[in-house]
């Protein structure tokens, strides 16, 4: 069977870079970024942001549910499959859960409030704001996400130290 690596971490914290680098390492990979889920919805789309009301949630759920029926034919067709997203709190409980039979493999990317305020300034699509800083995701992931799997403080590291430190944890297997 082919593996499953769950990648979650703030906004700004590398997971779809770290995530393209990591299916590099393999001869038959998918990546499954859960933003792409998202910018699917053409009309109507929810505001996403440190307060989410039904509706907001509700889309939430669905992103993921979609990414997660993807995982699971990507992974049975013999990929394997890197799925990043961020996932905090019950929504990581909540998809490990349904993937628990692939086995997967969670990766945190855990940089310092300090190192997501530079690098979401850094990209061209900025999530951060005066209203909504980096510390909201950040203590949201420290207090509310269960400490399971790998958690790296991404802070000094390059992606292809990200990318060792995930493959020396897990194997390739």
């Amino acid at each position: 069977m082919a593996g499953l690596y769950i990648i979650t971490g703030a906004m700004a914290a590398g997971k779809s870079t770290v995530a393209r680098a990591l299916v590099e390492r393999y001869d038959r990979a998918a990546h499954v970024g859960g933003d792409a889920f998202l910018h699917m919805i053409a009309r109507g789309r929810a505001v996403m942001g440190p307060v989410l009301d039904a509706e907001a949630v509700s889309q939430l759920r669905l992103r993921q549910d979609i990414a997660m029926d993807t995982v699971r034919r990507f992974v049975g067709a013999g990929f394997t499959t890197v799925y990043q997203d961020i996932l905090i709190g019950e929504d990581l409980i909540r998809i490990t859960h349904e993937l628990s039979d692939l086995q997967p493999r969670v990766v945190v990317l855990n940089p310092t409030v300090e190192v997501l305020s530079r690098r979401d300034q850094q990209r061209s699509k900025t999530g951060y704001n005066e209203g909504f800083p980096a510390s909201v995701l950040s203590k949201a992931l420290q207090q509310l996400t269960p400490r399971d799997g790998l958690w790296l403080d991404t802070s000094q590291m390059t992606v292809e130290d990200t990318v060792d430190a995930i493959i020396s944890a897990y194997g390739t297997g």
